[in-house]
């Protein structure tokens, strides 16, 4: 089917229905998901999904509605219901379609050769990695590998002449297992996710990560209450990074929801934090030519060496801001509403090795895990649960669990004393492992 010229056929019926604007968005995709365990295959399914989400403005009432039966009648009362929809909303000045015809070029988001590897061949990556983290003797447990793939076009159109579509696909691969040792019990996975099949990390590699988180966290000690270092490995960057993006979400600034609402060109973090977003990077997760609702996206640096540069918008949340929307629409799929939402998000690398980091701290925290919220975006606040290794005399002594930390934002952001070079760009949203100077540890 051709769904760009259905999308442009979608919108003009939109607007002989009585909208005075409109946007259609399609989704067309299919998606596999393996999953093995103690070398059997647990499930096997694949599944192809398509549907249409119909964003109306009436007299400046937006509605919307969406289906995923493409079929003239579905298609009919979709568009009916949401200009039906629109007489029940609010009127707002700002709720306006954007204009930009432009695509930002990006390489590498679709690999054609995922569907024609043999089924087989991914049924035995999945038990592969499973074996493999098996072998270790202190490994007494699976709990499950597995193997997906997907593959999505997305097509968009809006009443303004813009037309715009890509192909985007991504495949994983992970394995998670238990160790045990009398009473204690000890789980550790690993997972790899890629736009390109053969850019998947080994079986190997995998199942050798997956087995040593595992059984390096048996025999844990406790620690006395205390404020000391905390080395945020990359696995649990999103602790900090998380709370950070609900921050910059212009929706959040403009509501006064956020700690960093006053804070635009004004110093938050030491010189060693850089923030980035970048939609563009070749094969990267989050990468796309153009965001949710159509607008070309873009690198950005939201923190540059300390200091605030920026937030993020999408078009009315932009226009209700008097700026450009940044390209930060994001959808989550056919059945919703562009929200605001970031692409590749990540803390530039610093230069120094993470064992350097280790060597270098004579006590504290090496964070493995962290339960919780984060970053609270509202009041800056950080509290979670805990665990991974603790540190004494720059060597690693011992796993510990059972911890809380907590800290402010501010604290956060300005304890930050070293950053190492183990940046990871193959992740959508990430940082390198990098040392708060002091927090607020709880033990015993």
């Amino acid at each position: 089917m051709d769904y760009k010229n259905l999308a442009e056929q979608l919108v003009k019926k939109c607007l002989q229905r009585g909208a005075d604007a409109a946007e259609v968005y399609i989704e067309n995709g299919r998606e596999l998901s393996l999953e093995v365990r103690n070398g059997d295959i647990e499930t096997a399914q694949e599944a192809s999904t398509h549907g249409a989400g119909f964003r109306v403005f009436v007299k400046g009432r937006m509605a919307f509605s969406h289906c995923n039966d493409f079929s003239q009648g579905a298609l009919d009362n979709a568009i009916h219901s949401a200009i039906l929809f629109a007489g029940s909303t609010t009127a707002d000045e700002n709720n306006v379609l954007p204009e930009e015809k432009e695509i930002t070029p990006v390489s590498g988001l679709h690999d054609a050769k995922i569907s024609q590897i043999a089924m087989e061949t991914k049924i035995e990556l999945a038990r592969k990695v499973e074996d493999l983290a098996m072998q270790d003797s202190r490994i007494t447990r699976s709990a499950g590998s597995g193997f997906s793939e997907n593959e999505l076009e997305i097509v968009l159109a809006n009443s303004h002449g813009l037309v715009k579509s890509y192909t985007a696909s991504a495949c994983s691969l992970g394995v998670s297992v238990v160790a045990e040792k009398g009473a204690q019990k000890s789980s550790g996975g690993d997972y790899c996710t890629r736009r390109f099949f053969d850019d998947l990390k080994s079986p190997e590699e995998i199942a050798t990560k997956a087995s040593r988180e595992a059984f390096q966290m048996l025999d844990p000690r406790k620690v006395r209450t205390q404020k000391a270092a905390v080395i945020f490995d990359p696995d649990v960057a999103f602790a900090l990074l998380g709370g950070l993006l609900a921050a910059i979400n212009g929706e959040r600034v403009l509501q006064g929801a956020s700690f960093l609402g006053q804070k635009l060109a004004q110093k938050i973090g030491c010189e060693l934090i850089t923030l980035i977003d970048d939609g563009t990077r070749p094969r990267g997760l989050g990468s796309q030519p153009f965001d949710g609702e159509g607008v070309p996206t873009q690198k950005r640096i939201i923190v540059d060496k300390g200091v605030l540069q920026g937030f993020m918008y999408n078009t009315i949340a932009g226009k209700r801001a008097g700026v450009k929307s940044t390209g930060n629409a994001s959808r989550g799929g056919f059945t919703s509403l562009p929200g605001i939402g970031a692409h590749n998000f990540h803390m530039a690398a610093g230069d120094i090795p993470p064992e350097a980091i280790i060597k270098a701290t004579s006590r504290g925290l090496w964070l493995k895990s962290v339960t919780g919220y984060g970053i609270n975006p509202v009041n800056g606040n950080f509290s979670g649960g805990a665990e991974g290794f603790w540190i004494e005399n720059g060597q690693i002594a011992f796993p510990v669990k059972g911890l809380t930390i907590a800290a402010t934002a501010d604290a956060m952001l300005n304890g930050i004393d070293m950053v190492a070079d183990d940046l990871d760009l193959n992740r959508g949203f990430t940082a390198p492992t990098f040392r708060i100077r002091e927090m607020q540890i709880g033990g015993e």
